[in-house]
Order: structure tokens, then sequence, then C-alpha cells
């Protein structure tokens, strides 16, 4: 089979790692790609944007299935438009894709099946939204309504904080078009999981969870990112009492719900889970891998991901099973000085050539400047490790960190450290 994945970011080249293994897979393509990645596969020069251009490369290459990793593609209809093209296509159409772009269409689904989330109300216009904030109890998240890069979420510690929020979001538009509505929530006290699961429109196959640290800083501390790393199993926080309330809680009422309200989602289903006192609580859903989540869940996983894909487009998830190893996986992300603020691009990287096979190292924002790898983007490089506990694959990792240096480099210091505590 000839593949095509959509994406050029550290998700994507572990799509195109994990795919490539596969023996059914005769050869890879990945528009626009990474550095890294055209190691690989062969990069195609395509805006993820570009349906257009995307389809007419699939139809000339012959292209057996394009896999769709990021959000905003999903959001602009890629799915649609390739399946209207005659093309098979991973990912959930743009009807079903709302429930990550919109966050007031995913809290009314919700609302509506009893999915347990946070108190929640949604506005149009910002003097509505500060009235409402002047009688709530702080601290409150207010959230842009669309995609905003994992970036459009502030928790407001006073009115105060909210007002700005509410300012930057909906009258400076900080996130464009994403701030044309808000949500304001309340603020959920817990530690957060992150939840996969790929869902055939009727069935659904459970991932092993992860657990992001979304954070800049230390301590789970500064502005949100994309995530600054990831580690699989959180055992210490997933126990099997708590997956099972998510099972039933979550996941069987989202397949009611979709039954109900008569919606075709086939593709990977990815909610962020709040674990509180009262149980799990979902903070939003995602309709796609999660990234750096897809760098440990793919490592840890023993057989073909192709498969698991095809099932879930051909309605057959219930048919087929999913292996992992037992070893947890860490993943590291190191980031440009100033992400997810301002940031210089262009410097270059070492240290990749000298790291042992026990690492993966999966590029984000990286391009080939001649023939040396050089940075591209706030997310650089997602360091990935396996170990016999999770002690000694957050070492393995740390260590190839420090083999690893570009002018600036910032990266926590804690990923999976939670999963030490006693």
């Amino acid at each position: 089979m000839k593949i095509l994945v959509v994406g050029g970011g550290g998700r994507e080249h572990a799509l195109v790692w994990k795919l490539k293994q596969s023996p059914h897979v005769t050869a890879i393509f990945c528009a626009p790609g990474n550095a890294g990645i055209s190691q690989l596969a062969t990069s195609v020069p395509i805006k993820v944007s570009e349906q257009k251009a995307l389809v007419e490369f699939a139809k000339a290459q012959n292209i057996d299935l394009t896999v769709v990793g990021p959000d905003d593609a999903l959001a602009a209809g890629i799915v649609d438009f390739f399946q209207a093209n005659g093309l098979r296509v991973f990912g959930p159409n743009q009807a079903a894709a709302q429930l990550e772009s919109s966050k007031v269409f995913a809290k009314d689904f919700m609302k509506r099946h009893g999915i347990p989330t946070a108190r929640s109300q949604s506005f149009e216009e910002s003097a509505e939204a500060l009235r409402y904030c002047q009688g709530l109890s702080y601290p409150v998240v207010v959230k842009a309504d669309g995609l905003a890069l994992g970036k459009g979420v502030i928790i407001a510690e006073t009115v105060e904080e909210a007002a700005l929020a509410i300012h930057e979001i909906m009258e400076l538009r900080k996130f464009g078009d994403a701030g044309r509505r808000v949500v304001i929530e309340e603020f959920l006290l817990g530690e957060e999981c992150s939840i996969h699961a790929l869902v055939d429109g009727k069935n659904y196959l459970l991932f092993p969870g992860a657990q992001d640290h979304k954070r800049a800083f230390d301590g789970d501390q500064g502005p949100n990112t994309g995530g600054m790393g990831t580690f699989s199993p959180p055992s210490k926080l997933l126990t099997p009492e708590l997956e099972n309330a998510i099972r039933e809680q979550v996941l069987d009422r989202f397949i009611a719900g979709l039954r109900a309200d008569g919606m075709d989602y086939r593709g990977m289903l990815f909610p962020g889970i709040m674990v509180t006192s009262d149980g799990p609580k979902v903070l939003e859903f995602n309709c796609r891998f999660g990234d750096p989540e897809t760098q440990v869940l793919l490592t840890r996983l023993k057989g073909d991901l192709l498969e698991l894909l095809e099932a879930t487009i051909d309605g057959r998830l219930h048919e087929v099973s999913a292996e992992w190893r037992p070893e947890p996986a860490v993943c590291v992300v190191m980031a440009s000085g100033g992400y997810p603020g301002s940031y210089p691009t262009g410097l270059p990287i070492a240290g990749l050539d000298v790291l042992s096979d026990a690492i993966t190292v999966f590029h984000a924002g990286t391009r080939l400047e001649d023939e040396h790898f050089v940075t591209a983007g706030g997310r650089v490089l997602g360091v990935t490790a396996l170990g016999a506990d999770l002690s000694q694959a957050r070492g393995c990792a740390y260590e190839a960190v420090a083999a690893i240096k570009f002018e600036n480099a910032h990266f926590r210091r804690d990923i999976g450290a939670k999963g030490l505590k006693v």
C-alpha cells in the first residue's frame, strides 16, 4: 500500500515512523513533512491547507490511504473532500470534527448525553461575558471557542484577569476567528490524563493512558503550550477503577450520543480528562492523535498501526485488538527559547548522531540546511525513550536531551515526575 500522511509535526513523524513498520506499506509520503520525516518518507511540498493540491497528488500517485494529522485540516473538511474524490482517508469528517473545532458544540454534546464535564456558559458578546464573570468564584477558565494550537485556554485567578482574557480573545482577536465566542467554565481541581480511543462509529478501541505536561515551565507553571512532554502509562493515576469509569461515563456515552445524534464519527478520539474527587470529567474533545501523546503511545504499540486504522474506517474495530509493550515510555519536548511566545529559527542542532538505539527522536520544528538539521518551530524535538520502569525511561530520555544542543533550547526537567510520587 502507498500511504500519504498529512502534517509536519512530531505527531506526524511518529505516525510515519510506525506506519513504515507495517509489512503492508510499500511507499510512504508526507505533506509537508519536516527534516526528520524526510529520513523515513518522501516529503511533499504541499501545505496542509492546500486540499485540492493534496487530492491531485494522491490521485497522481495512486495513494491507497491518507492519514490526516492536524486538527485544522480536519476542521476545514479535508476528509469530506478526499471522500468526495473517491479517496480513502483516515479521520473524522467536518461535521464530527466540530467536537474539537468548537468548544461550544462539544459542551452542548456532552451536556445532552450526560458526559461529565465542568459547568460552563458560552458567549458571543464580550459585554455579556464580562457581566457573567462579575458573579463567579475564582479561579475560572476562559476558553476561545475555536482552534488555537492548544493555547486558547486561560486560567483567570481574579475577575480582572478574566476581563483581560475576554478582551484579548474577543476584542483583540489574539487567536483570530477562534475567539468569536468564548466558553467560561468552572476551574476543576485534579490531575489531567490523556485518553485515546479509535472510534468506528459504533465501537471503540481504547489505547493506554498518557499524561501530558501543558504548561511551559517546571511544576506546571507558566503559559499553556501545545505540550512539553508526556509519559505512558500514568499507572498511579489511571487505575483499573478509573479506566472503567472513563469507559462507562465517557466513551460508552459518547458512542450512544453519536447514535442519538446521527453523527458518523470515524477516527481517533482524544478526550482530555481531569481526574477530580468527583470522578473523571472531560475538559475537551480532540478529534485526532495527540501531540506529544502519539510519540509515547506508538513507541509502546507492538502491532500494526495500519491494520487498526483500516479497521476504524471500515467499522471493524470489534474484530481487532492491540498489543502494548509493558515498558513505560517518556517523551521530553525540546523547544525553542521563548516558546510559546516568539522565538528565533534556523539555529543549528547538534548531538543527534551520538544517541543510542534506545532513543527515538521525533522531529517537530526542524528543517535541513546544507544537509544539517536546524530549528524551524516552537516545539523542535520530542526525545522519546522506553525503560524497564518509569525512572529508567526518564533517565534515558534526559540523558539524550543533555546530549542534544541548540542555542537557548528550552525543556521541562520534571516530565514523568508525577508518575514517581508515592
